[in-house]
């Protein structure tokens, strides 16, 4: 499976159907009291109308149609689960300084981390929400059961994505049952859904090196003013570094410029001294860059 590509979502007569598709958005068994809702309303046919219970940022439960969705879809703010760390875990869970949102966001996996700075690298990211929402459904042979997709993307252009991170040769049938039911669900408000594969490890790499570098503290306005002015031509990283000043102390506001895509480089080969780096003078060329984590978003 392509890294960043959507999921094949193959039609299967004898899976899951449109007219059976059980949804509920943020709901748990913890919340069930506090929405007014009994389990035997979380299930209900997708003809009629299927309502959600979401977390606001402030921690304000609420309780819409889930046709309304697209409408509150600013308002998601905690996911509906924890993940707890404990001894046998398959996955590695965390957190996450997202600068996109200014705070900590949640992976369950080291493939769901990758793919979350990846997201936080993308400036055309506006939001992300880890675990936004519960999808329950009746699969085959009456099995009811429940997914939980990684994160939901929100684009400066208005654009929503919802998104699974798993590795190709770690997907299942049950898998399958669960993203297709998972995509027709977004379908039916107008959202995009995507399962992403492990994404390449050199890209990885430097994307996390430059993470390191996110925050606002390693910005300096002088030092970064000189460093537009240098590479206003492409040279090496380190011989530009060099020419604005001590690199002990340009380095990071160097890397903090090349993660906020003021200066752009070539991020699908190894990030060295050697690095060809460039200022930025037209931002819609970003997406075309090579190792740029905008193209799995179009």
């Amino acid at each position: 499976m392509r890294a960043g590509a959507p999921y094949d979502q193959h039609h299967d007569p004898h899976g899951p159907q449109l007219d059976e598709l059980r949804i509920d958005i943020g709901m748990t068994e913890s919340l069930t009291t506090s929405c007014g809702l009994s389990k035997s309303e979380w299930l209900v046919p997708a003809s009629a109308v299927l309502r959600l219970c979401l977390s606001t940022e402030a921690g304000v439960e609420r309780r819409v149609p889930w046709g309304r969705l697209p409408d509150v879809v600013d308002e998601l703010g905690r996911g509906v689960r924890s993940s707890p760390s404990f001894r046998g875990r398959r996955g590695f869970p965390g957190w996450y300084w997202a600068s996109t949102v200014g705070g900590l966001v949640g992976f369950e996996s080291w493939v769901a981390r990758d793919h979350l700075v990846a997201l936080d690298f993308d400036a055309s990211v506006v939001g992300l929400v880890s675990q936004p929402f519960w999808l329950c459904w009746t699969g085959a042979g009456g099995q009811r059961r429940r997914h939980v997709p990684d994160f939901l993307v929100r684009r400066a252009d208005g654009a929503v994505m919802v998104l699974d991170s798993r590795s190709a040769e770690l997907i299942g049938e049950r898998d399958r049952e669960a993203f297709a039911v998972t995509g027709r669900a977004c379908a039916a408000v107008g959202w995009r859904y995507a399962v992403w594969d492990r994404l390449d490890g050199v890209v990885v790499a430097n994307q996390r090196w430059l993470a390191g570098y996110r925050h606002p503290r390693c910005f300096d306005e002088h030092v970064a003013a000189r460093l537009l002015e240098v590479f206003n031509r492409p040279r090496a990283l380190m011989d530009g570094a060099e020419l604005v000043g001590d690199p002990l102390g340009v380095l990071p506001v160097l890397y903090h410029l090349l993660w906020k895509q003021q200066l752009v480089a070539d991020l699908a080969v190894v990030l060295s001294h050697r690095t060809m780096v460039k200022a930025v003078h037209d931002r819609a060329d970003l997406g075309s860059r090579p190792g740029s984590s905008r193209e799995p978003l179009r």
